[in-house]
Protein backbone atom coordinates (compact mmCIF):
# COMPACT_ATOMS: atom_id res chain seq x y z
CA UNK A 1 0.00 0.00 0.00
CA UNK A 2 1.55 3.35 -0.90
CA UNK A 3 1.66 6.43 1.44
CA UNK A 4 -0.97 8.47 -0.32
CA UNK A 5 -4.02 5.89 0.01
CA UNK A 6 -3.20 6.19 4.14
CA UNK A 7 -4.13 8.95 5.32
CA UNK A 8 -4.01 9.48 9.04
CA UNK A 9 -3.68 6.28 9.55
CA UNK A 10 -6.89 5.23 7.53
CA UNK A 11 -6.70 3.07 3.97
CA UNK A 12 -8.53 5.49 1.40
CA UNK A 13 -8.87 2.36 -0.87
CA UNK A 14 -12.14 1.16 0.85
CA UNK A 15 -15.17 1.95 -0.35
CA UNK A 16 -16.82 5.11 0.95
CA UNK A 17 -19.83 3.90 2.99
CA UNK A 18 -23.51 4.32 1.53
CA UNK A 19 -26.50 4.11 3.44
CA UNK A 20 -29.57 1.39 2.56
CA UNK A 21 -32.70 0.65 3.77
CA UNK A 22 -34.53 -2.74 4.11
CA UNK A 23 -37.92 -3.51 4.57
CA UNK A 24 -38.92 -6.51 6.77
CA UNK A 25 -42.66 -7.73 5.95
CA UNK A 26 -44.47 -10.51 7.62
CA UNK A 27 -47.37 -12.12 6.55
CA UNK A 28 -49.12 -15.40 7.66
CA UNK A 29 -45.98 -17.15 9.40
CA UNK A 30 -43.83 -16.10 6.23
CA UNK A 31 -41.74 -13.52 5.29
CA UNK A 32 -41.17 -11.24 2.14
CA UNK A 33 -37.88 -12.22 0.35
CA UNK A 34 -36.30 -10.93 -2.92
CA UNK A 35 -33.46 -12.24 -5.05
CA UNK A 36 -30.75 -10.42 -5.80
CA UNK A 37 -30.14 -9.78 -9.68
CA UNK A 38 -27.19 -7.45 -9.33
CA UNK A 39 -24.33 -7.24 -6.93
CA UNK A 40 -23.55 -6.88 -4.21
CA UNK A 41 -24.44 -10.12 -3.17
CA UNK A 42 -25.88 -11.15 -6.46
CA UNK A 43 -27.91 -14.49 -6.29
CA UNK A 44 -28.50 -13.99 -3.00
CA UNK A 45 -31.85 -13.80 -0.79
CA UNK A 46 -32.80 -10.84 1.60
CA UNK A 47 -35.73 -8.51 2.25
CA UNK A 48 -36.28 -5.94 -0.44
CA UNK A 49 -33.96 -2.69 0.14
CA UNK A 50 -31.70 -0.68 -1.68
CA UNK A 51 -29.78 2.46 -1.86
CA UNK A 52 -31.03 5.95 0.03
CA UNK A 53 -31.22 8.16 -2.69
CA UNK A 54 -29.72 11.83 -2.21
CA UNK A 55 -32.35 14.35 -0.50
CA UNK A 56 -34.45 10.89 0.92
CA UNK A 57 -35.47 9.86 4.06
CA UNK A 58 -35.13 6.43 5.41
CA UNK A 59 -38.92 6.22 5.67
CA UNK A 60 -39.36 7.21 2.04
CA UNK A 61 -36.41 5.45 0.63
CA UNK A 62 -37.86 2.00 2.11
CA UNK A 63 -41.28 2.74 0.88
CA UNK A 64 -39.93 3.76 -2.34
CA UNK A 65 -37.79 0.21 -2.38
CA UNK A 66 -40.19 -2.03 -1.66
CA UNK A 67 -42.36 -0.94 -4.16
CA UNK A 68 -39.94 -1.01 -6.79
CA UNK A 69 -38.68 -4.88 -6.52
CA UNK A 70 -42.15 -6.24 -5.38
CA UNK A 71 -44.97 -3.78 -6.18
CA UNK A 72 -46.47 -3.41 -2.72
CA UNK A 73 -46.99 -0.73 -0.52
CA UNK A 74 -45.96 -0.62 3.14
CA UNK A 75 -46.57 1.44 5.88
CA UNK A 76 -43.38 1.73 8.44
CA UNK A 77 -43.35 0.25 11.94
CA UNK A 78 -39.90 -0.04 14.21
CA UNK A 79 -36.36 -0.40 13.11
CA UNK A 80 -35.18 -3.84 13.63
CA UNK A 81 -31.49 -3.86 13.18
CA UNK A 82 -28.93 -1.80 11.74
CA UNK A 83 -26.13 -3.54 10.10
CA UNK A 84 -22.92 -3.14 8.54
CA UNK A 85 -21.77 -5.26 5.43
CA UNK A 86 -18.59 -5.34 3.68
CA UNK A 87 -18.73 -7.42 0.44
CA UNK A 88 -17.32 -7.28 -2.56
CA UNK A 89 -16.14 -3.58 -3.42
CA UNK A 90 -19.38 -2.56 -1.05
CA UNK A 91 -19.97 -1.20 2.14
CA UNK A 92 -23.43 -0.21 3.28
CA UNK A 93 -24.85 0.31 6.44
CA UNK A 94 -28.38 -0.66 6.68
CA UNK A 95 -31.29 0.22 8.40
CA UNK A 96 -33.88 -2.53 8.57
CA UNK A 97 -37.62 -1.57 9.37
CA UNK A 98 -40.15 -3.75 10.26
CA UNK A 99 -43.23 -2.75 8.10
CA UNK A 100 -46.47 -3.45 7.12
CA UNK A 101 -48.61 -4.09 3.84
CA UNK A 102 -50.93 -0.86 2.97
CA UNK A 103 -53.08 -3.28 2.10
CA UNK A 104 -53.22 -7.04 3.23
CA UNK A 105 -55.58 -7.96 0.25
CA UNK A 106 -52.62 -7.10 -2.31
CA UNK A 107 -50.21 -9.13 -0.92
CA UNK A 108 -48.28 -10.51 -3.93
CA UNK A 109 -45.38 -9.57 -4.58
CA UNK A 110 -44.22 -8.88 -8.25
CA UNK A 111 -40.33 -8.97 -9.11
CA UNK A 112 -38.58 -6.17 -10.81
CA UNK A 113 -36.14 -3.47 -10.78
CA UNK A 114 -33.18 -5.24 -9.57
CA UNK A 115 -34.22 -8.27 -8.14
CA UNK A 116 -34.85 -11.73 -10.28
CA UNK A 117 -37.44 -13.51 -7.80
CA UNK A 118 -39.84 -11.90 -5.34
CA UNK A 119 -42.39 -14.21 -2.88
CA UNK A 120 -43.21 -15.04 0.76
CA UNK A 121 -40.93 -17.75 2.61
CA UNK A 122 -42.55 -19.60 5.54
CA UNK A 123 -40.10 -19.05 8.50
CA UNK A 124 -39.15 -22.49 9.51
CA UNK A 125 -38.52 -22.58 5.66
CA UNK A 126 -35.36 -19.71 5.92
CA UNK A 127 -32.88 -22.36 5.90
CA UNK A 128 -33.43 -23.62 2.53
CA UNK A 129 -32.28 -20.07 1.18
CA UNK A 130 -28.97 -18.47 0.56
CA UNK A 131 -29.67 -15.73 2.46
CA UNK A 132 -27.56 -12.30 2.53
CA UNK A 133 -24.74 -13.03 5.84
CA UNK A 134 -26.35 -12.30 9.25
CA UNK A 135 -30.40 -12.25 7.73
CA UNK A 136 -31.80 -15.23 9.16
CA UNK A 137 -31.23 -14.59 12.68
CA UNK A 138 -32.59 -10.54 12.21
CA UNK A 139 -35.73 -12.45 10.64
CA UNK A 140 -36.75 -14.85 13.31
CA UNK A 141 -35.62 -12.90 16.19
CA UNK A 142 -38.03 -9.87 14.95
CA UNK A 143 -40.63 -12.32 13.78
CA UNK A 144 -40.54 -14.36 17.62
CA UNK A 145 -40.97 -10.59 19.32
CA UNK A 146 -44.15 -9.64 17.04
CA UNK A 147 -45.50 -13.01 17.48
CA UNK A 148 -45.47 -12.71 21.01
CA UNK A 149 -46.38 -9.25 20.99
CA UNK A 150 -43.15 -8.17 22.52
CA UNK A 151 -42.12 -4.25 21.47
CA UNK A 152 -38.81 -4.95 19.71
CA UNK A 153 -37.03 -2.57 17.19
CA UNK A 154 -36.48 1.56 17.80
CA UNK A 155 -40.06 3.41 17.53
CA UNK A 156 -40.59 6.38 15.53
CA UNK A 157 -40.65 8.70 18.98
CA UNK A 158 -42.78 11.42 16.99
CA UNK A 159 -44.42 9.49 13.88
CA UNK A 160 -42.36 11.84 11.31
CA UNK A 161 -40.03 9.03 10.57
CA UNK A 162 -36.72 10.77 11.83
CA UNK A 163 -36.19 10.00 15.38
CA UNK A 164 -35.80 6.56 16.53
CA UNK A 165 -35.41 5.05 20.44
Amino acid sequence: MDKKSVINGVNRNHPIPGISVGGIVFNDHSVLLIKRDKPPALGLWSVPGGKLDLGESLVDACKREVMEETGLAIDIGNIAAVVEHRIESFHYVIVDFIVILSDANVNTPIASSDVSEAQWVKINHLSQYNLVKGLEHIIIKTYNAENNGELSGLIDVDGQGQDFI
